[in-house]
């Protein structure tokens, strides 16, 4: 009788479509209800402010939630949410706040604000309706369990010319590279040893103090680089009130998340070789967070963390697939496969980044469009 059924579903593809309707039909009202308000607040300036920095706030912990927080979420299954929730939300709130006091109630650490009062992604006196949606965009495609990139998909729709989003390009194809290396060389030169001192099931208590502090750490450098991906809906110096909504509001956006344990985007960690090791999840953190702060510092341009960490995730991967004893097709494959599929979904949410930024700015728009007429 089942396998009946998969054959007619097979042969008629249009159920298994219903079936996906069916079962996300609080998800798709929310979407729908999101792009009528989108629709209804265009016209008003502060309206729309807040309904976007609402969508941003949340689609953009929901899906970042895999590089910043996908390895403690999944290495801690064990722990109570409201736990963990609290230790990542007190530093959330302490990292913003120090931003907002010490660059005068700028709280990105200069990523929208330029020390000389300019900024390439400017506060807009209108808020165009792909500005509004962007967030319900990445919303859609967290949903999907595609790890695209934020920043590409949420700032470009706000930069005041194509140079906002080469220059994020091409930091973010760096961070990619050298990530990618860097977690190829730890892992596959170092992988006889970590297989022999992992090898051990139980992890010592000594490690789950490291990963708190390394995955701390990591968390306050991620907020430093990636929160400008929610504030960019604010003013670009908030005043106490704005703030407070600010801080609360993703505060309490981190306690749904972690309350649903990452939901559905958490898969593309879970999938992963043996990361629920916490001396893994902890290596992998570590890594990346060195890779933040080298980029952190070297200038205040934005960036793809989405691709850093991806390129952290696929250079273990492929070295752990060359580097086991037992050689074999099947784990190069899987290990390929995974890579690519990521790398893949985000490739397409950059393309969909500059078709937003594209319909939102008319000079994007003509820049890409002269840039495509000249090849053609």
């Amino acid at each position: 009788m089942a396998k009946k059924f998969r054959r007619i579903n097979r042969d008629r593809p249009y159920l298994n479509l219903l079936d996906v309707l069916v079962k996300e039909k609080t998800f798709l009202s929310i979407v729908i209800v999101g792009i009528i308000l989108a629709g209804i607040m265009t016209g008003y300036p502060r309206g729309a402010m807040w309904l976007g920095f609402f969508f941003a706030a949340y689609a953009t912990v929901a899906n970042d939630s895999i590089q910043s927080l996908g390895t403690f979420i999944e290495s801690n299954k064990a722990k109570k949410w409201w736990i963990l929730w609290l230790f990542v939300g007190s530093i959330f709130v302490a990292t913003v706040a120090f931003s907002w006091v010490y660059f005068d109630g700028d709280v990105t650490y200069q990523r929208l604000l330029n020390p000389d009062g300019t900024s390439d992604y400017p506060h807009p006196e209108r808020f165009s309706f792909f500005q509004i949606i962007a967030p319900l965009v990445l919303l859609i495609l967290t949903r999907l369990r595609m790890p695209v990139s934020t920043t590409f998909l949420i700032l470009s729709v706000f930069s005041a010319d194509t140079s906002g989003i080469t220059s994020v390009i091409g930091k973010s194809l760096s961070g990619y590279v050298l990530a990618f290396i860097l977690s190829f060389a730890v892992w596959y030169f170092s992988y006889n040893i970590i297989r022999k001192y992992f090898k051990s099931r139980n992890a010592s208590n000594v490690w789950t103090a490291v990963q708190w502090i390394v995955s701390g750490t990591l968390w306050a450098v991620w907020v430093m680089q990636d929160g400008a991906n929610i504030a960019v809906f604010l003013p670009r110096q908030q005043n106490l009130l704005q703030f407070i909504i600010f801080a609360i509001t993703i505060f309490m956006g981190l306690g749904l998340l972690f309350y649903l344990r990452g939901d559905r985007i958490q898969e593309v960690v879970s999938e992963k070789s043996r990361i629920s090791d916490i001396r893994a999840a902890t290596l992998v953190d570590f890594t990346y967070v060195l890779l933040l702060i080298y980029k952190l510092f070297i200038s205040t341009v934005p960036m793809s963390t989405t691709w850093v960490f991806l390129g952290v995730i696929g250079g273990r991967e492929i070295a752990i697939s060359l580097a086991r004893k037992k050689k074999g097709k099947k784990h190069r494959n899987k290990a390929f496969r995974l890579i690519t599929r990521d790398f893949g979904y985000a490739f397409l949410g950059l393309i969909i980044s500059v078709a937003l930024a594209a319909a939102a700015n008319q000079t994007i728009r003509d820049t890409i469009l002269n840039a495509l007429s000249s090849i053609l």
